[in-house]
């Protein structure tokens, strides 16, 4: 008689009070920044198989010398196309914050995707990779980004404790 093959069940995304979706997606620190200061006003993305709906919210793990989760922002519009629709759709908005860099790269990608950046949030505290890792060994950050689930280590032990109390604004502002 034949067994039966067990299939995983994937927990539930992680939500904020709202309902909107939590992703973590690594930023190259430099733009990161740009990010939390206001002035890069999209993310580019190229070579995505998946979508982020509008609203989500983006934990930011600043790659390179920083190494640290270090903030968050709320998606806004989402523009998906080859890399000639997205960059076409960016440059038009003269405040966008993109440059030439952003161009060389998502060129020649027949995915790409831009996520508008809205309210832009530095966390009071960051959090290293070197912590992340004393608390989950063997953690590594995602090359580009990956929705968070329930249940999972770095949400329930990091993640929810860094976004205690902003869930709170998001309710007054709404």
């Amino acid at each position: 008689m034949p067994q039966k093959r067990k299939t995983s069940v994937e927990a539930p995304p992680a939500l904020t009070i709202l309902g909107e979706p939590l992703y973590l997606i690594s930023i190259k620190p430099h733009y990161a920044y740009q990010i939390f200061r206001g002035t890069k006003k999209y993310e580019l993305r190229r070579g995505v198989s998946g979508q982020i709906p509008e609203g989500a919210v983006m934990i930011v793990y600043a790659s390179g010398h920083v190494r640290a989760i270090i903030g968050e922002f709320r998606v806004g519009r989402v523009i998906h196309g080859n890399a000639s629709e997205v960059w076409d759709h960016v440059v038009r908005d003269r405040s966008s914050g993109i440059g030439g860099d952003a161009w060389r790269y998502i060129r020649g990608s027949s995915r790409a995707m831009a996520l508008e950046v809205l309210e832009p949030r530095m966390y009071p505290r960051r959090v290293t990779l070197e912590e992340i890792r004393r608390i989950i060994p063997g953690w590594n950050p995602p090359l580009s980004y990956k929705l968070l689930r329930e249940g999972e280590p770095l949400y329930e032990l990091i993640i929810r404790k860094l976004r205690k109390g902003l869930d709170m604004e998001a309710i007054r502002r709404a």
